[in-house]
């Protein structure tokens, strides 16, 4: 119950901080919904027991990792998951996941079995093996305070509610995720390094991040998805500032939210303007709410998607 009325709390003072077109009625937590012709499903649900784990596949690693943040003058924490067989043989490509609010590096595992997603869909070679990372989007986070949360019986929200407050999830963090988890992976796991081989995807306040700064920095990204992006991200026109580079450079921008989901007037706010701009995307629409469902079932239908 408190996570449910944090939750509502965050997203409302959120909703009065954001702009005007965002802000307005029915834009907060809970808002009233209206669908639209283009508002339905992409793609079929996924089956039954997708993020369930299954002992007769093999299973990746995943890490907690600590790190040095230049751009914040602290050491920070997150989780990388490596896929069965990782091996500094070859070279993988990289997908950065983020979490949403009041959540923390564990949140994707915990909340969403996203290792199990992963684990499942190699054994079955639906996706590319790849090395996923879990940052904490809540800048001002140390890493003592990470693995404190991280201590056992600890859930897959908090550790998110640092000092810094809620500016502390924008900017700061994408100091710190291109200056210095990305080069962080880059000199310590067999990855590529080109854009193309690179996908940031996020859920509620993560969508959110992944929009503002995914659609930002083309010259990083060539894979984007929000999934139930909350209210700070920000206006369409102020993140896909260029809609014929990113038309040309992205390789997937996705978009979902579920039909039952009170925030579904953010993301229905951003494919009006890709549509209206002509910007390549996926537009998912299905019978969920803002739930972890909702998340689990865009991972396992976006990763399968990635690096093609």
């Amino acid at each position: 119950m408190k996570r449910v009325v944090f939750f509502a709390a965050a997203m409302a003072v959120l909703a009065v901080g954001a702009p005007a077109q965002q802000a307005g009625a029915g834009r907060g937590f809970g808002g009233p919904i209206e669908l639209g012709p283009d508002d339905k499903p992409a793609f079929p649900d996924p089956p039954a027991g997708f993020n369930v784990r299954r002992e007769n596949v093999p299973h990746g690693e995943l890490t907690a990792v600590q790190y040095d943040s230049k751009a914040l003058g602290t050491r920070r924490q997150m989780r990388v998951y490596t896929p069965p067989g990782y091996s500094s043989a070859r070279k993988y490509p990289v997908l950065i996941l983020l979490h949403g609010i009041g959540g923390n590096d564990r949140e994707w595992v915990d909340a969403c079995h996203a290792d199990n997603v992963l684990d499942n869909l190699l054994a079955d070679g639906k996706i590319q093996p790849m090395v996923v990372v879990f940052p904490n989007g809540n800048s001002s986070v140390t890493a003592d305070a990470g693995a404190a949360f991280a201590g056992e019986g600890a859930g897959a929200r908090g550790g998110g509610r640092g000092p810094g407050g809620f500016e502390s999830w924008g900017m700061p963090f994408e100091n710190d995720l291109l200056k210095d988890i990305i080069p962080y992976v880059e000199a310590h796991y067999s990855v590529y390094t080109d854009r193309e081989h690179r996908a940031l995807a996020g859920l509620s306040m993560g969508g959110g991040q992944t929009l503002n700064i995914g659609l930002s920095h083309i010259e990083t990204f060539a894979w984007v998805g929000g999934f139930s992006s909350a209210p700070n991200t920000k206006r369409p026109a102020d993140v896909a500032t260029d809609p014929a580079a990113a038309k040309e450079k992205l390789k997937l921008l996705w978009l979902a939210c579920g039909n039952k989901d009170g925030l579904i007037r953010i993301s229905q706010g951003m494919h009006a303007y890709l549509k209206e701009k002509g910007v390549p995307h996926v537009w998912h629409v299905d019978s969920n709410a803002h739930d972890n469902t909702e998340w689990a079932n865009n991972l396992y239908l976006f990763s399968q998607r990635l690096f093609r």
